[in-house]
């Protein structure tokens, strides 16, 4: 007992001294790398180009590489809601994503990726966004869900009804060749904005899936949640920047939002042309 206690008392004080020193040696390095990289933020003609393009990747970027390889063997496109009301002039929100929608082409890149995948024959999935009558009856909402439910987004009348071709609910019809050909995974609905309510880890699961090309509506959104769990999950997960976007609100730009977050967690942020090239290739 007491030859216990010597041990303890001589070598704790040792343990977390060491402990203090290694963190001060790694918050110094990291400090370092901040500083550089504040230190050669863009300027003159890369300057004026950051400032016209709040969307360009840092000219010096201080987190590493994440090392990503696509495994096409174990490799699924996730689509979240590739709808009318997200994605179509005839949507209901697209007074305020359409500027963001046209800016980076994302209803064809989105078409480029589902042909792409198909060509390619790897696992498809889409992660759709349904409301039904009973969901207006939820006594509490975030100011985005109560939008939602204001504006009828995403609303089916029947839980046991088909759903109603070119309603908002609708797929875009660039796509219903590719959704409705019966071998893509179309899940039961997210209700709020991640997958943790629906079956999309279950399905790509069940298809020894774990590394996913992600893209769809919204970036800051749906996008940025279903990313979040995948990841929380056990998955890779490859965001395509732009085959996704947002609303532009007096909030806040919710493209730029998710796109910084995207670099900070996403083990790879590719283009459209750079992951298209990747299945083909």
């Amino acid at each position: 007992m007491c030859d216990h206690k010597a041990h303890s008392t001589t070598t704790e004080p040792t343990f977390h001294a060491v402990d203090k020193d290694r963190r001060r040696l790694l918050a110094g390095g990291l400090a370092g790398i901040t500083a550089a990289t504040l230190g050669g933020l863009p300027s003159g003609a890369a300057a004026a180009e950051h400032a016209s393009d709040p969307y360009a990747p840092p000219e010096k970027a201080a987190l590493p590489a994440a090392g990503f390889e696509l495994d096409l063997a174990r490799a699924a496109l996730v689509v979240t809601d590739p709808q009318i009301d997200f994605l179509s002039p005839d949507g209901v929100t697209w007074e305020v994503v359409g500027e963001s929608v046209r800016e980076h082409g994302t209803v064809e890149n989105i078409r480029r990726l589902f042909a792409a995948a198909k060509q390619r024959g790897i696992t498809v999935a889409v992660s759709p966004h349904y409301y039904f009558p009973h969901d207006h009856r939820w006594q509490f909402n975030g100011p985005l869900e109560k939008l939602m439910h204001n504006i009828g987004m995403f609303d089916r009348p029947d839980t046991l009804a088909a759903l109603e071709r070119d309603s908002g609910a609708d797929f875009m019809p660039e796509y219903r060749e590719f959704i409705e050909d019966g071998k893509t995974i179309i899940t039961s609905p997210h209700k709020v904005y991640g997958p943790e309510q629906n079956d999309l880890v279950l399905q790509l699961r069940k298809q020894r899936v774990d590394q996913v090309i992600l893209a769809g509506m919204s970036a800051n959104l749906c996008v940025e949640a279903h990313m979040r769990e995948l990841l929380e999950q056990g998955f890779e997960v490859v965001v395509v920047r732009d085959a996704t976007a947002a609303a532009k609100l007096p909030e806040g730009d919710g493209y730029l939002a998710a796109l910084t977050n995207f670099r900070y967690m996403a083990n790879a942020l590719w283009s459209t042309e750079e992951t298209v090239a990747r299945l083909e290739g």
